[in-house]
């Protein structure tokens, strides 16, 4: 069994309050958990209205297809029009 873990640095354009921040949020990450059967969660930058950090975690029983579906996640987001990704971290235990 492989556990998949995905940070994701990133930056909304379009925000300018915290609550437009968290609008865009809730959609990138409903996005991700009906794509991609993953957890999503905010990590870090929740009082920034620009910046955030997303943590992806995702579980299956062959690693390579785990390091297959969290690279498809970041191509996804960097293809997304809501959020421009800053960087990512990516590491499977």
């Amino acid at each position: 069994m492989t556990i998949g873990l995905l940070k994701l640095f990133l930056f909304i354009h379009q925000s300018n309050s915290l609550k437009t921040k968290r609008m865009y949020l809730h959609s990138i990450k409903a996005r991700l958990r009906n794509n991609f059967n993953v957890g999503v969660s905010q990590i870090d930058g929740e009082d920034k209205w620009q910046r955030c950090t997303l943590v992806v975690v995702g579980v299956d029983k062959n690693r390579n297809h785990m390091n297959s579906m969290l690279s498809e996640i970041v191509n996804f987001v960097e293809r997304s029009n809501i959020v421009q990704l800053l960087d990512y971290e990516m590491e499977l235990i």
